[in-house]
């Protein structure tokens, strides 16, 4: 009937008025990734109900952009929300809830750890439109130079710092793998063991699972299993991996761009986080991000019909075919382009399987309201004891000091 209506109008020489969709998120890479999935899949599919969507991507600072933008009343109808910051969002009444326009069916296509993890007191705040988790990458050429097996998913800490150990001390200018003293790499250790980032009265206890896969973690450069990046001249473990000085790496499916142009010959696998010896678990994060909608948006009808397609499965479909990112849909976990004999499909398929049971203990990268300032007293920790500052002992007993006094324990 529209399409009649349009063809009617142009007969007349009439134009019909078009509702404007104002989206935003960050710039950098995105910006190719977004117009040409609006080109090729969103607009063709709007135009025909008279909606345009206005893209504007922020390069600089986006989670302060947004926030100003959102307290000023200027800010995008829809716009990404990153799940590290989006309970300070939430919590602003800014954001509009989305339960009385997705029917349960429709959420429950979603992967329930992502949807979830936009809940804020019991409404959803968010339908996220990718994500990623952890995974261990290894480079294959240097395991067969070092004639050591490759890592795999039966791996346990222990086997897999037997194997990591040995490419070391085979080839003295490689580490096993090369930390840094990030939870967003140590949690999923962490997490493996049982330990959780708050108990049921919001607060952090740094118990003895925790404890032991501390021990086990910053005791990976001591037992000659692991380098320090910083003392490699690298500031993450995938441009250890990139550059060839270390043999394995823990990261996303986001190092397969990096390596596409950093070492695109770079012969790799990709398998599971180890396992934990002790539960026989593994842990993960999921990092991901949401599409959400201003609740101040006087189109909200309409910006909901560009969310849907944003996140729909033809859109979700284009992007992965690019490889650019992991879909959010469970309909996708069987796609063919898993099963490409590719080390790029081998890699977003570990990824994406971590978000489920094979997952283990898999928690959002978010922190409550605390954000980095959460985060930032186990990082010091880690960094004190592998610059052999503090022992183990003092390094964690002054986290849980900072941490008590963050979460309000004391």
């Amino acid at each position: 009937m529209l399409r009649l209506i349009a063809i009617f109008a142009a007969m007349l020489g009439l134009t019909l008025a078009q509702t404007q969709v104002r989206i935003s998120g960050w710039g950098g890479t995105d910006i190719a990734i977004v117009n040409g999935l609006l080109k090729e899949v969103v607009q063709p599919k709007l135009a025909r109900e008279g909606i345009r969507v206005i893209y504007q991507p922020i390069e600089g600072d986006y989670t302060q952009w947004l926030f100003n933008a959102l307290s000023a009343g200027t800010a995008p109808d829809l716009f990404y929300v990153d799940i590290f910051w989006a309970e300070s969002l939430f919590a602003t009444g800014r954001v509009e809830p989305l339960d009385a326009y997705f029917s349960k069916q429709e959420v429950g296509d979603f992967l329930p750890n992502l949807v979830e993890a936009f809940r804020y007191r019991g409404k959803l705040y968010g339908i996220p439109k990718d994500f990623n988790t952890l995974a261990l990458i290894f480079n294959k050429d240097l395991f067969d130079e070092a004639k050591v097996p490759y890592p795999n998913q039966q791996d346990t800490w222990e086997t897999f710092e037997a194997k990591i150990r040995r490419v070391q001390s085979q080839l003295k200018d490689v580490a096993g793998i090369c930390l840094v003293a990030d939870f967003a790499r140590f949690g999923a250790f962490a997490f493996a063991t049982g330990w959780k980032p708050f108990n049921e009265k919001g607060h952090t206890v740094l118990d003895q699972n925790f404890r032991r896969a501390f021990e086990w973690y910053t005791g990976l450069i001591p037992r000659g299993a692991a380098k320090f990046a910083q003392d490699m001249g690298e500031g993450w473990t995938g441009g250890c991996f990139g550059s060839e000085k270390a043999a394995t790496a823990l990261e996303g499916a986001w190092i397969a761009g990096f390596l596409r142009d950093k070492a695109p010959n770079l012969r790799y696998g990709t398998t599971f986080v180890p396992l934990d010896p002790v539960t026989g678990k593994r842990g993960n994060f999921i990092f991901t991000v949401s599409w959400s909608l201003n609740s101040a948006s006087s189109n909200k009808i309409a910006s909901v019909k560009v969310l849907k397609t944003l996140t729909s499965p033809e859109a979700q479909q284009w992007v992965l075919e690019r490889g650019l990112a992991i879909p959010s849909r469970r309909a996708l976990a069987n796609n063919p382009y898993f099963q490409r004999p590719t080390k790029e499909s081998e890699l977003n398929r570990v990824v994406f399987l971590g978000s489920t049971a094979q997952g283990g203990n898999v928690y959002p990268f978010s922190f409550r309201g605390f954000g980095g300032d959460w985060m930032r007293p186990i990082n010091e920790a880690i960094q004190a004891v592998i610059s052999g500052q503090k022992s183990v002992e003092q390094a964690i007993r002054d986290a849980q000091t900072a941490l008590d006094r963050l979460t309000g324990r004391r």
